[in-house]
């Protein structure tokens, strides 16, 4: 060839008095050829670059010593190639690294019993494929329990609520996987933080089943709150008279609401359940008072006909028939209603479904509306139908965390195919609804119990929330679609050096003092960066308990000069002045005209009082006291 070949090849090797050698070879047509290495020598001078000729021979033979190992562990230190980089991901593997590695516990016996290997895992890949729950997406909700979830019908739009006392919006479709976080917080008591505001443990979020405009939320008081979707409070329904004894009369619940329904075709309906042994159902756009009440009256002994309802469920007709309401209360007892009325009395009642005064936190009706499943507190799951209501069809042993989180559920695969509910030691169980026996059993927060599960429809996905905080997305791509797999199908968002505040420095242009400075006037904080987030277009807070805080600025926050003030400010000193010497200065002084006695000057030039006599006035105090 015409032409010279040049190759370049990097050695690395480690040898007394030596660190780095590159060695460059020029190799021509007559293959003749003439290497050279620079050598960095060490030595206890410092370093220094040393020209080294070496023959051909040694340049090949060092560079076939050279091992793939090598070779891949230096390709890690260089770039692989030069300009810029394309912004594309690898969707698949960034899902295949959510992958977790589904145990089904309920068949380790069977391993421990020497059974096949092989069978064991083919029997892992089908569960694996038939049920959603090969991957997982984790979402750090808050750092106290979730107690509830819901999840829109188009499934983009999440919302938790917990012990903090606070709900969490997500959403889905916005999602990247470095941006997992909630878009907004909302405090369902106030719109405004303030000082005053009350705070209560959220028992339940849900969209209604037609609609995700507008979710429910029921927390620890008498009343009902209804959310848009983006947080925003669109009314409170009303809250009922405590000191009337008959609950007929009452317009809202006088006691703490612990669970709520949507109607299942009518979007303006809801009912709610409350510890004042009544269920109510409301409509949306009557928030002053409900639309029928229904009193439970309880036959347990010494319950005076009062008890506390805990679970309520809102089902589909059955049969071409009417919608039903099923109700689960302290006293043990599970009663079914008309869901169109009337109301007077029961349609069924079970008295002792559960164990006397255990919580029934779990109560769900299948969509054909045939079966009702039910979690008590008696460490019981019960299978029910609703055309034999008197016995449950199937009964199973399940530890119950009713009295540590009122809020544990249990509920119906969409293709009523399965049962899905959590456990108190972070498993998820799916259940054969023939028999009640586990299907799957898998860990999601191992040693944190696992308190509520939302298997959504649309999506195919399994929602989670745990006591540790934590909100689990469990998927499968074979098997579900949007929801988890939109968010680890983009690329992750590129962060700047300005998102982490830690990395930034607050140039003070006053010079003060950063003890002198008001924390809540922070550059980093929301309400400093949204000035006009709650203020209506006039300047005014939204909220009617809270006055508007005006800004606050350097100048204030000095303390004033008092001798300053005393002197500016007309009576200022008002507290250190003698009452008598200040009317003393309003005196006439002699040869002066009175001021206040002057229209008696001639008439009366000398002042005529009456002499003081306390006995007397005494007795005419008594003679004018009048008796009662």
């Amino acid at each position: 060839m015409a032409l010279g070949i040049l190759a370049a090849c990097i050695q690395c090797w480690c040898s007394p008095g030596l660190c780095l050698g590159v060695t460059w070879h020029r190799k021509n047509r007559n293959m003749k050829s003439d290497s050279y290495r620079w050598v960095m020598a060490l030595g206890s001078n410092g370093s220094r670059m040393v020209p080294v000729a070496t023959p051909a021979y040694y340049a090949y033979e060092t560079i076939m010593d050279f091992s793939a190992d090598d070779d891949e562990a230096l390709k890690q230190y260089l770039p692989s190639h030069f300009g810029k980089k394309d912004g594309s991901v690898d969707v698949e593997a960034q899902i295949e690294r959510a992958r977790r590695k589904v145990v089904d516990e309920s068949k380790q016996e069977q391993k421990e019993d020497g059974s096949d290997d092989d069978s064991d895992d083919d029997s892992d890949m089908s569960d694996e494929d038939e049920y959603p729950v090969s991957h997982e997406l984790i979402i750090k909700t808050a750092d106290r329990a979730v107690t509830t979830l819901a999840l829109d019908p188009s499934g983009t739009r999440l919302v938790t609520g917990g012990n903090d006392c606070l709900l969490k919006l997500h959403d889905l479709s916005a999602l990247t996987p470095s941006t997992i976080r909630a878009f907004k917080t909302v405090d369902p008591f106030a719109t405004k933080a303030s000082e005053t505001a009350e705070s209560h443990s959220i028992h339940q979020v849900l969209y209604g089943p037609h609609s995700g405009g507008q979710f429910l939320c029921i927390t620890a008081t008498p009343q009902a709150r209804l959310f848009s979707r983006d947080g925003d409070l669109i009314s409170e329904f009303v809250k009922g008279d405590m000191y009337l004894r008959d609950k007929h009369n009452t317009k809202g619940h006088t006691a703490e609401i612990t669970s709520a329904a949507w109607h299942p075709t009518n979007r303006d309906r809801f009912v709610t359940a409350g510890t004042d042994s009544t269920v109510r159902i409301w409509d949306v756009n009557k928030r002053m008072k409900q639309a029928e009440v229904i009193v439970h009256k309880s036959r347990a002994a010494g319950s005076a006909g009062m008890t506390r309802m805990t679970a309520i469920a809102w089902g589909a007709a059955a049969e071409g028939g009417s919608s039903m309401l099923v109700s689960a209360a302290l006293d043990g007892s599970l009663v079914m209603w008309g869901g169109e009325g009337p109301y007077h009395r029961p349609t069924a009642e079970v008295k002792d479904a559960h164990a006397k005064d255990t919580w029934t936190s779990g109560l769900d009706i299948s969509a054909d509306g045939r079966l009702v499943i039910t979690r008590g507190g008696d460490d019981t799951i019960k299978l029910w139908d609703t055309r034999k209501f008197k016995t449950p069809l199937k009964t199973t042993s399940h530890p119950s965390t009713s009295s540590q989180y009122p809020t544990s559920n249990i509920q119906f695969a969409p293709d009523l195919q399965s049962i899905v509910t959590g456990s108190e030691t972070g498993h998820l169980h799916i259940l054969n609804p023939a028999t009640l026996r586990p299907e799957l059993v898998t860990p999601v927060t191992p040693g944190h119990p696992l308190i509520t599960v939302n298997w959504h429809r649309k999506i195919n996905q399994i929602l989670t929330g745990s006591a540790n905080g934590q909100t689990t997305i469990l998927f499968n791509p074979k098997l579900s679609n949007a929801g988890a797999l939109s968010i680890l199908s983009k690329a992750p968002k590129k962060r700047h050096l300005d998102d982490d505040p830690s990395l930034t420095v607050d140039m003070d242009p006053l010079g003060m003092a950063g003890e002198a400075r008001d924390p809540s006037s922070n550059a980093a904080s929301f309400s400093a960066r949204h000035p006009t987030i709650g203020l209506t277009a006039s300047g005014k807070s939204r909220d009617p308990r809270r006055p508007h805080i005006p800004a606050t600025t350097p100048f204030a926050k000095s303390t004033p000069d008092q001798k300053f003030v005393m002197e500016q400010i007309e009576g200022s000193d008002m507290r250190d002045e003698d009452p008598v010497q200040a009317l003393l200065k309003y005196a006439p002084k002699e040869g002066e005209k009175a001021i206040f006695t002057g229209a008696w000057e001639k008439t009366q030039p000398v002042g005529i009082y009456k002499d003081y006599d306390s006995e007397e006035d005494a007795r005419n105090s008594k003679s004018k006291r009048v008796k009662r």
